[in-house]
């Protein structure tokens, strides 16, 4: 979607004392005087209203270690869902990816935005979701403040917005110019009755890039706090909010390492987080399967606005929980065995399937790293900490716990005979039905001397293959439907999954449904 083109929208820029300031690492006196011309927004037509706020390369983990009461009270009254980013060639831990898939609420390989030249993108399909937001309900009053340009530029953040605060961190600093946008949305929340807002704060990744993630990012974060906790207190005094149901997101796009940077493979460049509070929202929730693109699915949903299936949304509302039966096992998962790489406090796989579930390992090989040894369960952080850079980071579709069947890491500690393992599931009832269908998540990867088969029990009978792999399906949905033979009351699906120093395969999300 172009970035300008929307009716009624009105881009204010930044005021001659804004532009004057310069960046200290911390908001002055001064700085809080610097205040835009606050907009003359459509009157917003919800009582359900959201506040999103994004904090630019926030290290989740060091939240407590900073001065931070408005966040750390947030996360006592909401829920907070920690997760890991994709990394290479999906896309850079970088900020036009980041912001790019919390906006649109699907991932990388959809939109397009590979990294910060925005290059390949596809906001035209695949909307942000102040965008959206204005085809479907151009009632709305939508508000957006950015200081990093390119979100304006590229219409990552601000399309759709009645009126957006487009700023220019890059040129004039960061620290006035967040500070500028704070003021300015106090007003806006204050004195004007927007719907949605999207505010982006950037001076905490600017001092993690030139100072690390030590005490000058600790006192960047704390000024964002409180910048965060004057427009809480902004909308607690609106004159009409004992008549609203507010909605509150914090979110970021990526983390950084210690030293400061970000951009590649490692732990702590790939943590993200979605704080919210709200509506339905459970006070204190610490779930183990959000993703970064639930931001936008939550915002549809605070709105009561179903999304159509045709927008491809990855995401889903933070407070809705998953299904799937590998996540039952989240409170069995143990912490390492032979992977001495993985911290001894990470904890992350188990052999045990699921109730109804079962691994046929008869043929499996011998020895071998015992966290592998035939199909496994396990979490995205656990897993990708095995090796940088296989692809193992690229599972975004997989949440919480899944399977996974990995010959590569298996091979990593001495072994005899050949990975040859198979995931099977519960019997399930096809009864007097036609059809039986089989949805599921895969994320595999292809190399010569392995095979990758799903097949078909039916009433116990000897499996049949409908469907092989034979070259990579990276982190993809998947359905197959299947006739019911005649007589047939039960089908049990395999995953044959065969492999020496190969790939592996990842599966989540398996659903059986006859009709």
């Amino acid at each position: 979607m172009p970035t300008s083109g929307v009716p009624r929208r009105t881009v204010l820029a930044a005021t001659a004392a804004t532009a004057a300031l310069t960046a200290t690492g911390l908001a002055s006196p001064a700085a809080r005087a610097a205040t835009a011309a606050v907009p003359d927004l459509p009157d917003g037509t919800s009582r359900d209203k959201v506040l999103v706020v994004g904090m630019d390369g926030v290290r989740h983990d060091l939240i407590d270690a900073a001065d931070t009461p408005r966040l750390r009270a947030m996360r006592a009254a909401g829920t907070f869902g920690a997760s890991l980013l994709y990394s290479g060639p999906m896309a850079a831990t970088s900020s036009g990816p980041g912001w790019s898939t919390i906006s649109t609420g699907v991932w990388p390989d959809k939109h397009g935005v590979r990294d910060n030249s925005f290059a390949g993108r596809d906001y035209g399909r695949y909307p942000g979701f102040l965008a959206r937001l204005h085809q479907v309900r151009p009632q709305l009053s939508l508000f957006a403040a950015v200081d990093w340009k390119p979100l304006d530029t590229y219409g990552t953040v601000t399309a759709g917005a009645d009126a957006a605060l487009v700023l220019d961190g890059d040129r004039d600093g960061y620290v006035a110019h967040d500070e500028t946008i704070t003021a300015t949305t106090e007003a806006v929340l204050r004195d004007r009755n927007p719907d949605v807002a999207f505010v982006y704060l950037g001076n905490t990744d600017v001092v993690a890039h030139a100072s690390g993630t030590g005490s000058r990012f600790l006192q960047a974060l704390a000024v964002q706090d409180r910048q965060l906790g004057r427009m809480l207190d902004a909308v607690e005094a609106r004159p009409t909010r004992a008549d609203e149901r507010w909605t509150v997101i914090v979110c970021t796009d990526h983390g950084h390492v210690d030293r400061g940077g970000h951009g590649g493979s490692s732990i702590p460049e790939r943590m993200t987080f979605v704080l919210a509070t709200g509506p339905g929202i459970e006070a204190g929730a610490r779930p183990h399967d959000t993703r970064l693109v639930d931001v936008a699915a939550t915002v549809f949903h605070q709105l009561g606005i179903d999304p159509d299936p045709s927008w491809g949304l990855d995401g889903r509302p933070l407070q809705q929980r998953s299904a799937d039966p590998f996540d039952s096992l989240v409170g069995s998962l143990a912490g390492r065995v032979d992977e001495t790489g993985i911290p001894a406090g990470v904890l992350g796989h188990t052999h045990t399937p699921p109730a109804g579930w079962s691994v046929a390992d008869n043929a499996m090989g011998t020895g071998g790293v015992a966290e592998w040894r035939g199909w496994s369960f396990t979490t995205d952080e656990f897993w990708s900490r095995t090796h940088r850079d296989q692809w193992r980071e690229l599972n975004v579709r997989s949440r919480g716990v899944f399977a996974v069947a990995d010959s590569d890491e298996w091979d990593d500690k001495a072994n005899s005979g050949r990975f040859d393992s198979t995931l099977v599931t519960p019997a399930h009832n096809v009864a007097g039905a036609s059809r039986v269908t089989l949805d599921y998540t895969t994320h595999y990867r292809q190399e010569s001397g392995q095979t990758a088969r799903v097949l078909a029990s039916f009433n116990g009978g000897t499996p049949s293959v409908v469907r092989e792999y034979t070259a990579d399906a990276v982190s993809r949905p998947e359905s197959l439907t299947l006739d019911v033979p005649a007589g047939a009351s039960t089908v049990a699906f395999h995953f044959h999954y065969t492999g020496r120093n190969n790939w592996y395969w990842a599966l989540d999300d398996v659903r059986v449904g006859a009709r």
